[in-house]
């Protein structure tokens, strides 16, 4: 029986987790950082106020929330894969963050109620979910009016020759690189998949629009590699 999506990523993520963060570094050759780095400058978190991180995997980006919260804060992070979050919550207990909670959940339907968050964030994960709009859509429902929405995520880059550069470099090096670092050429296969079938730029941002997001910015990384996307839920 073919799998469905969900549970395609779910295996894949189960099994990559010991390996996810070496790999981020790899196959990004450590520009996610920099791109995470600009992408909470541009937030301006303020301390005291409440984020959500989606599909936060190894809480990288949740960590970096909490940080920016201060102990006054509050920061949840959450995904669906409990192989994923120990690895994150072995991170929070080294760091002895008191403000963050890992909640084991489905960003298809998130278990918080409306207008929790100052910040709701997702880094390199809408590409893994079932229905891109269903995502954003709850999303929207747990921010509060005025809050910010924040999508980092991969890109098409739209720029001619480095365009197919790139896709060569997603359907064979990163596989590649996979088999070697990981042992998981399948899983890598499939996740260059999901970059490859993801929205651009401006249609991403369209359905951030379509989603009840206002003043939508874009924000694209390394020639169109990656691209941060920011969104506030209107105040009326």
């Amino acid at each position: 029986m073919q799998q469905s999506k969900e549970e395609r990523v779910h295996h894949v993520f189960e099994k990559i987790y010991n390996h996810y963060d070496k790999m981020n570094s790899v196959i990004s050759f450590k520009r996610h950082l920099a791109w995470r780095k600009d992408t909470m400058k541009r937030m301006n978190v303020q301390k005291g106020t409440k984020a959500l991180d989606v599909c936060c995997g190894t809480a990288d980006w949740t960590i970096a929330l909490a940080e920016a919260v201060g102990p006054t804060g509050e920061v949840y992070g959450l995904d669906f894969s409990q192989n994923m979050l120990k690895v994150g919550e072995q991170k929070v207990k080294e760091r002895a963050l008191q403000n963050v909670t890992l909640v084991h959940g489905n960003a298809m339907q998130l278990p918080f109620p409306d207008n929790m968050f100052d910040y709701v964030t997702i880094g390199f994960g809408l590409r893994n979910v079932p229905d891109y709009m269903t995502v954003l859509k709850e999303m929207h429902r747990v921010v509060k009016p005025g809050g910010k929405v924040v999508c980092l995520e991969t890109s098409q880059p739209t720029l001619i020759g480095f365009r197919q550069l790139y896709y060569f470099y997603f359907r064979f090096i990163m596989p590649l690189f996979g088999k070697i670092f990981a042992k998981s050429y399948e899983e890598y296969s499939w996740l260059q998949e999901s970059a490859r079938d993801f929205p651009g730029m401006d249609e991403l941002a369209q359905m951030f629009r379509a989603a009840g997001f206002v003043n939508v910015e874009v924000k694209p990384y390394t020639f169109g590699v990656a691209a941060m996307h920011l969104g506030y839920k209107p105040r009326d």
